[in-house]
């Protein structure tokens, strides 16, 4: 309800932002109008006063956006996050300008009617002309240069920190997800540049974040927060876990949403306790698009595990789900995952297993055969098979 009630007013604050953009910027245009009505050559009075507007705008703007430009808080210890910092050439050119033109404006005061009147008389004949047409020149600029200012100013303080706090949050992401993948968690690499994806606006997320779903899992003590947070900490202590690949089995087979989350985190934190029917079964007949996109990071995690009986099986699944209208929707975060398992599974060289040949014939003139050492496959002992088993 609160939820609702805050975005009624965030679209009702929007809806007078417009208004009130709309009126003032009409009230400048008609006045023009009418005034080009008046004169001679109207439609040549109504080109020039337009080409003014837009070039007092464009130059109230561009002032507005330099007195606009957010600047970079400075850390505790002053040392950048991660392996780049913030180029904050922008911040100390606008900060710069600022001053400058600030400084400048305050010894021009005096002189600011004079400067003010020869403007209006430049830019007169542009308006048809006339002695009446120099103080609705001089008006209009200054009427235009203060509303681009405003605008400008706005735009970029309401706008832009939000876009460069997105951006960094996401250079954040994409930069863990390197240092993830460098250690080896190729899982947990995917889920964060996913997730930076996110952040830009690249990939549509998961929609389904059921207010039942956070209530049937644990709450997250670090960040993200929410059924995100919980998965990241169960994945990151799966190889800890005293926990069995059969008591992970069970624990997907229990039937909630929640343990089957809980279950497909496991198994992308250690592939020893994965199994492959599960997480087929949470690709092909998920509960939530948040169930799927977990048995797809589980399903990343296994590709250098499966012999090639389970690879067949989870390529034909993935693609079944990304050809299927109601599967897996194009753009989304699942459907970058089931790209990159495709890719991966096409690259591998899958050889069947192949049937025993009959034993040669006993006899007097029998050649023995000799016997060639078979290579221990990937899904043999120790791994994840494609009936389930660790």
């Amino acid at each position: 309800m609160a939820k609702a009630r805050r975005r009624d007013g965030g679209a009702a604050l929007r809806t007078a932002r417009w208004c009130a953009t709309g009126l003032l910027a009409g009230t400048g245009l008609l006045g023009l109008l009418l005034f080009a009505l008046g004169r001679e050559h109207a439609w040549q009075a109504l080109g020039g006063g337009l080409v003014v507007v837009g070039a007092s705008v464009v130059l109230g703007g561009g002032l507005g956006f330099l007195f606009g430009v957010p600047r970079v808080r400075g850390g505790g210890t002053g040392e950048p996050q991660g392996s780049y910092a913030p180029n904050t050439n922008l911040e100390q050119v606008s900060d710069w300008l600022t001053k400058v033109l600030l400084g400048v404006g305050l010894t021009q005061l005096g002189s600011l009617g004079e400067r003010l009147h020869d403007l209006g008389t430049a830019l007169a004949p542009a308006l048809g002309g006339g002695p009446e047409a120099v103080p609705f020149a001089a008006a209009l600029v200054l009427y235009f240069l203060v509303f681009g200012f405003l605008a400008g100013w706005l735009v970029t303080r309401l706008a832009l920190p939000q876009v460069l706090t997105e951006t960094d949050q996401a250079l954040d992401l994409f930069l863990a997800g390197q240092d993830r993948d460098r250690h080896g968690d190729k899982v947990g690499a995917d889920d964060l540049r996913v997730r930076a994806m996110q952040q830009l606006g690249l990939l549509g997320g998961s929609a389904e974040r059921q207010a039942a779903l956070a209530g049937q899992l644990p709450p997250a003590s670090g960040s993200p927060a929410g059924p995100e947070g919980v998965v990241a900490e169960v994945r990151s202590t799966a190889r800890r876990s005293a926990l069995t690949a059969d008591q992970v089995r069970a624990l997907f087979a229990d039937g909630s949403e929640g343990r089957r989350i809980q279950a497909l985190a496991l198994m992308q934190g250690d592939p020893a306790l994965a199994d492959l029917p599960s997480v087929l079964d949470a690709i092909e007949h998920p509960r939530s698009d948040f169930e799927q996109y977990h048995a797809l990071l589980a399903a990343r995690g296994l590709l250098s595990w499966l012999p090639a009986a389970g690879a067949q099986r989870l390529r034909d699944a993935v693609a079944t789900q990304l050809v299927d209208p109601r599967g897996i929707p194009y753009g989304s975060d699942r459907s970058w995952l089931a790209e990159k398992i495709l890719s991966r599974l096409q690259g591998t060289a899958l050889v069947p297993e192949q049937p025993a040949r009959p034993a040669p014939q006993a006899g007097p003139h029998a050649v023995p055969q000799p016997v060639a050492a078979v290579p221990a496959q990937p899904g043999g002992p120790g791994g994840p098979s494609a009936a389930g088993t660790s």
